[in-house]
């Protein structure tokens, strides 16, 4: 038999655990880059605001648009899945039950983009992907439902050894510890798969967990996860009465 796929992993923008207080989601979500057996992939996208640092990221690696050869969106939610299709050579998977459920409800004051689902649904390029299975060469998907109805997880063979790709099924590293959730259409599955994540993490020394909005980690001598990597966030804003008056707020503790 062949050798495994395995890929070397490339955080092009770390994911923030937090929220606005007043205007709501902030989607500053993760997205990472896999090499290996002749591929170029995406572990989600991002949305409108992550446009510039993705481009930024795969440019500085000397990476095109063309040469992304798969996009696997954890789940349909818009800050993951927006920009999917801004890779043209790209195969894009998504849960089948995440697309039907995207595409089949009226819209409603959440983050489904309803109109980019439906580009996913009648695009060529869109693989559906149904529940766990073989996705790649060293990649499978695992259901994880609950923050959304077909929400996926990825295991992924690396060259360091294997790496959880949890999106939003987990979130954060408090999510991960604590067992609750926050933002979910179904809180018992998302408790659930939480749980089988945190699981399957557990089961496979020296993993690395790459939850959705938050920080790669890996477990440390006590079992607890460490971070892996610096968070790096801020906002800059304009309170005066010209462009140079700049208020700098770092997020980042």
């Amino acid at each position: 038999m062949p050798p495994t796929a395995r890929y070397a992993v490339d955080a092009l923008v770390a994911g923030f655990p937090g929220k606005a207080t007043v205007h709501g989601a902030l989607g500053w979500s993760g997205i990472t880059l896999l090499r290996g057996g002749g591929r170029v992939v995406l572990v989600d996208a991002g949305g409108f605001g992550l446009r510039a640092p993705l481009a930024k990221a795969l440019g500085e690696r000397g990476i095109a648009p063309a040469d992304v050869t798969d996009v696997l969106l954890t789940h349909v939610h818009y800050d993951h899945a927006v920009n999917a299709l801004l890779f043209p050579a790209a195969a894009v998977r998504i849960s089948a039950a995440d697309l039907e459920w995207a595409c089949t409800r009226e819209p409603r004051f959440d983050a489904v983009p309803e109109l980019y689902a439906a580009a996913l649904e009648r695009d060529p390029r869109t693989r559906r992907l149904d529940g766990d299975g073989a996705v790649l060469p060293g990649i499978d998907a695992i259901a994880a439902p609950g923050h959304t109805p077909g929400c996926l997880v990825y295991r992924v063979v690396t060259d360091d050894g294997v790496a959880l790709f949890a999106g939003d099924a987990v979130k954060n590293r408090a999510e991960l510890l604590s067992g609750e959730v926050d933002m979910t259409v179904d809180r018992a599955a998302s408790e659930a798969s939480v749980r089988l994540v945190r699981d399957l993490w557990e089961a496979t020394p020296g993993a690395v967990l790459v939850p959705g909005h938050d920080l790669p980690m890996r477990a440390g001598r006590d079992g607890r996860p460490a971070y892996l990597g610096r968070r790096a966030a801020g906002i800059e804003a304009w309170f005066g009465e010209d462009l140079q008056a700049t208020t700098r707020f770092h997020l980042a503790p």
